[in-house]
C-alpha cells in the first residue's frame, strides 16, 4: 500500500515552487513596469499579494508553497523542511523568477519595446525610490523579511486556527509589507524576486544585488532560529 503521508516526488515540488515564483515575479514586475508609473506603490503592493496568494492555494500543498528562498532558509532552520530540499527549491525559485522577468522583457521586445527593468529592481542610494542608503535598506530588508517569515511559520503551524486561510493571510502581509518597503528599495524580502530581473538591469544594479540576496537570507534565518522559543510549534 502507498504511503499516503510520504511527500510529493522531489521533482514535482520543484515544478510548484517554480511555478509559484513564476506567478510572484510576474505579478510584481508586470505591476510595477505597466501600472506604477501611473498609479504609483499600491497597485504593485496588492498584485504581489494576489499573486502569492493564487499561487499558495494553487500548488501550496505540493511543495508548501515558499515561492522564495528566505522562506525555504527559515523553514529549514524551523525543522519544517529538510536541509537536503533547501538548495534544490533555491535553483527552482530562481529559475521560475528568472523565466518570468524574460517573459516579460520578450512581450516588450514583441511591442518594439525594451523595458526597464533597473526601474522595477531593487536598489539603494541613487537607486532607492526615496534614497534611502546602504544600511538602512539592509536592516529593513533583514527586518521585514523576519516579520513576513514568522508570519508565514506562525500561520502554517499545525493546530493553527488560521490554517485554512494561510495563502490569504501570508498574500495580504506580503501586500503590507510592499506597502512600506517600496519607498525604501523596491522592496525585495525575496532573493529570487531581486535576482530575476537584476540580471537584465545592467552593471549598477548587478553591483547592489548582494544586498538582496544576503539581507532577506538573514532575516529568514532569524525567523526560523526564533519562531519555536517565541512561539512554539507543534511540528
Amino acid at each position: 500500500m502507498a504511503d499516503v503521508t510520504a511527500p510529493p516526488p522531489l521533482l514535482r515540488r520543484l515544478a510548484a515552487e517554480a511555478f509559484g515564483t513564476y506567478l510572484l515575479v510576474f505579478s510584481v514586475l508586470g505591476a510595477a513596469l505597466f501600472f506604477a508609473p501611473d498609479y504609483g506603490a499600491l497597485p504593485v503592493a496588492l498584485s504581489i499579494g494576489i499573486g502569492v496568494l493564487t499561487a499558495a492555494y494553487a500548488v501550496g500543498s505540493i511543495s508548501g508553497g515558499h515561492f522564495n528562498p528566505a522562506v525555504t532558509l527559515g523553514a529549514a532552520v524551523a525543522g519544517r523542511v529538510g536541509w537536503g530540499v533547501v538548495l534544490p527549491y533555491w535553483v527552482a525559485q530562481l529559475f521560475g523568477g528568472t523565466l518570468a522577468s524574460l517573459t516579460l522583457g520578450l512581450v516588450g521586445l514583441l511591442n518594439g519595446k525594451s523595458l526597464d527593468f533597473a526601474a522595477v529592481s531593487n536598489g539603494y542610494g541613487e537607486h532607492s525610490p526615496s534614497d534611502f542608503g546602504l544600511w538602512a535598506v539592509f536592516v529593513a530588508e533583514i527586518v521585514a523579511t523576519l516579520f513576513f517569515v514568522l508570519i508565514i511559520l506562525g500561520v502554517t503551524s499545525a493546530g493553527s486556527s488560521t490554517s485554512g486561510f494561510a495563502p490569504l493571510a501570508i498574500g495580504l502581509a506580503l501586500t503590507m509589507f510592499h506597502l512600506v518597503m517600496i519607498p525604501i528599495s523596491n522592496a525585495s524580502l525575496n532573493p529570487a524576486r531581486s535576482f530575476a530581473p537584476g540580471v537584465l538591469a545592467g552593471p549598477d544594479t548587478l553591483a547592489q544585488l548582494w544586498v538582496f540576496l544576503v539581507a532577506p537570507l538573514i532575516g529568514g534565518l532569524l525567523a526560523g532560529a526564533l519562531h519555536r522559543p517565541l512561539f512554539g510549534d507543534r511540528r
